[in-house]
């Protein structure tokens, strides 16, 4: 089980890096709406804050940077790029649900 530890540091990196990770994808898909924007950021810094951890060791895994970068790095680097794919995946769902989904009149869509 994921432990939250009682180490401040490593919890603030996972913060930070889930809030990066968070204002980063803002830029890159802009949200139609304040309320898409506070629910995509929520979504994307809760996954960032649970799964950066995880995330940060696949990743140093994968490129090879193991004993390369600190724990706090790892946590950092895997909270953001939790959050930034959460943030990206959930807003490209809720276009794709707005454009495929039924119309409001009750009409099908073809």
């Amino acid at each position: 089980m994921a432990d939250l530890g009682h180490d401040g540091g490593m919890l603030a990196a996972r913060m930070v890096g889930a809030t990066a990770g968070a204002w980063v994808s803002l830029v890159y898909l802009l949200p139609e709406s304040w309320k898409e924007a506070v629910s995509r950021f929520l979504t994307g810094a809760c996954c960032g804050v649970m799964f950066g951890a995880p995330v940060g060791i696949w990743l140093s895994e994968r490129l090879g940077l193991v004993g390369q970068l600190t724990a706090l790095e790892t946590a950092l680097s895997g909270s953001a790029a939790a959050s930034l794919s959460a943030w990206w995946v959930l807003g490209a769902l809720v276009r794709v649900a707005g454009r495929f989904g039924a119309k409001p009149d009750g009409e099908k869509q073809s």
